[in-house]
């Protein structure tokens, strides 16, 4: 772990005058400018409570039942009876898994995720345990690819929730959902997808993919922080985790924020209008970072080389730390993001880097790059002369080299 001293001697090299590149867009993004003068009247004009039944409330109210018909139209839910809005893709996911499991408690008590699932996933199913549940693992192959044959053999009756990412957010990988779906439906129970790394740069369609529970993220759509969205097929049973006045069908009591519902929106409004196009673009920024930054030696990429997401690069440099990567940089004003310890402030590399069959010394060195609306072909050059320079750099100064 780089020391204090060593982090402010490295961000204090940084030239002002270089342009800010920022590729970290998985983390968060910008709110869309047309976002925020669609929703800007709901923090400072339009600021009455919903669940108010005078005339402004009902107004607000008809906003937020807007934006909701918005999202299900996004994912092609059946209706808009399906989508609940929530906090954020943290409360959504256990939304989905602690209120779908305990809800169902008496069909199974049985949970099960990938290896490579977000820690909201799989933090809330160790947390089932405490409650008499069983938490299976599903692994993946070296691409992050989970495995179907093993998949099926963890299965059983007694499973109530299987969740998948439907891509994930630090190798890029899109996983086979349809596939999944079919033998978690013919072996289990219900199947639950977090799409937070996904909606916005694919299609999804709930119905096609026979998803039962999917999980949105304003903020990765480029819309407000603070709002997301769970959608439940109708049918599933799900309990609330969150108790209160009883908004959101009872399944997620507390005053909406109606600035960053009704922007999550119209954010989706203009993802879905303009998803196609943007992806095609990004994935041509990121085929040409992949070339580019793959010459360098003793250089990988992690996950899929194709069945990838289109705004995604992720690699691993043998002999450095993904840590010092993203500190030299940001001495370019570039803004990567890494899956190694430092980062996750813990002594251990990330899970889904291991789970995929790197070494320990090996997931240290990663370094993730997402793309984003702000971000053109005429930065890849810049991109690259800034990842070969610090490698470079990095090198020379590694004991292991």
């Amino acid at each position: 772990m780089i020391s204090l001293l060593t982090r402010v001697q490295l961000c204090g090299f940084k030239e002002e005058n270089m342009e800010r590149i920022y590729l970290d867009h998985a983390s968060s993004m910008p709110v869309d400018p047309r976002v925020f003068e669609f929703a800007k009247s709901y923090l400072i004009k339009d600021y009455a409570n919903p669940s108010s039944l005078y005339s402004i409330g009902l107004e607000i109210k008809n906003a937020i039942e807007e934006s909701r018909k918005k999202i299900a139209e996004f994912i092609n839910a059946e209706n808009e009876k399906s989508i609940i809005f929530t906090g954020s893709a943290t409360e959504s996911n256990n939304l989905a898994l602690r209120g779908t499991a305990l809800r169902n408690i008496r069909d199974g008590k049985e949970v099960l995720a990938s290896a490579i699932d977000h820690i909201s996933v799989i933090n809330p199913m160790k947390e089932l345990q405490k409650n008499g549940f069983t938490f299976n693992v599903a692994p993946v192959d070296p691409y992050g690819i989970i495995n179907l044959e093993i998949l099926e053999s963890l299965l059983t009756k007694n499973t109530t929730v299987t969740s998948l990412m439907y891509a994930n957010n630090e190798i890029g990988t899109i996983e086979p959902i349809k596939e999944v779906s079919k033998i978690v439906h013919e072996k289990g129970r219900y199947l639950h997808v977090d799409a937070t790394a996904a909606a916005g740069r694919l299609p999804i369609d709930v119905q096609e993919d026979g998803i039962d529970l999917l999980t949105l993220s304003s903020n990765d759509l480029y819309g407000p922080r603070g709002a997301a969205a769970l959608y439940i097929k109708p049918g599933v049973k799900v309990q609330s985790v969150l108790l209160g006045g009883g908004q959101e069908r009872g399944l997620r009591s507390g005053s909406e924020n109606v600035f960053a519902i009704v922007g999550m929106g119209e954010a989706a409004r203009i993802a879905q209008k303009e998803m196609k196009n943007e992806s095609e673009r990004l994935k041509k920024i990121r085929d040409e970072l992949i070339k580019e930054i793959l010459k360098i030696e003793d250089t990988y990429l992690t996950g899929h080389p194709t069945k990838r997401l289109p705004h995604h690069a992720s690699f691993r440099f043998s002999y450095i730390e993904g840590e010092s990567i993203l500190l030299n940089m940001d001495m370019y004003n570039i803004q990567i993001a890494t899956g190694s310890a430092c980062s996750h402030k813990t002594l251990e590399p990330s899970h889904v880097l291991l789970a995929i069959g790197l070494k320990h010394e090996e997931a240290h060195g990663s370094m993730v790059m997402t793309l984003g609306r702000s971000n053109k072909r005429e930065q890849v050059p810049v991109i690259v002369k800034g990842v070969k320079e610090t490698v470079q750099r990095l090198r020379q100064l590694s004991p292991l080299t």
